[in-house]
């Protein structure tokens, strides 16, 4: 496999209410797979605010991130794109259930630590449960972590 370059820059957010973790149901590479709400940086956007638009745009939800939970490079199987990714930890604020979802978005659910396991077959990458599985063990970093220089 031949990795293409330049990176995609992209961040995640795990939200999390009663065990139970906002994801997406998404299509792609024509299977729906599940994914935290997540997507690319836009040019003269920040990483957190970047973060909060893809939670709202998939999900309907307004989010605060409290936390970064890491930094990830992961390079597509099937494409050789490669990914750093920017996870986030943010809590749920409010829902608007009738705003419209992304294209390729089928869902936003909510689904508990085991459920996912149940469903690794369905994950859009191996970094969605690895995500979880870093925030269920207490990862975290402060959001001054982050430096946003103009």
């Amino acid at each position: 496999m031949i990795e293409t370059w330049p990176p995609h820059i992209t961040v995640a957010c795990i939200v999390e209410d009663n065990q139970r973790f906002l994801m997406v149901e998404e299509l792609s590479q024509g299977k729906l797979v599940f994914n935290q709400p997540a997507g690319h940086l836009d040019p003269g956007e920040s990483l957190v605010d970047a973060a909060i638009r893809e939670t709202f745009e998939e999900t309907g939800w307004q989010v605060e991130p409290t936390h970064v939970l890491g930094v990830s490079r992961y390079t597509a199987q099937h494409s050789g794109v490669i990914y750093y990714r920017t996870s986030f930890i943010a809590k749920a604020l409010q829902h608007h259930p009738d705003s419209p979802l992304d294209t390729g978005i089928k869902r936003a659910v909510w689904m508990s630590y085991a459920e996912l396991q149940k469903e690794q077959h369905r994950l859009r990458s191996p970094l969605v449960l690895k995500n979880i599985e870093k925030y269920l063990t207490g990862t975290r970093y402060p959001l001054s972590l982050i430096d946003d220089y103009e």
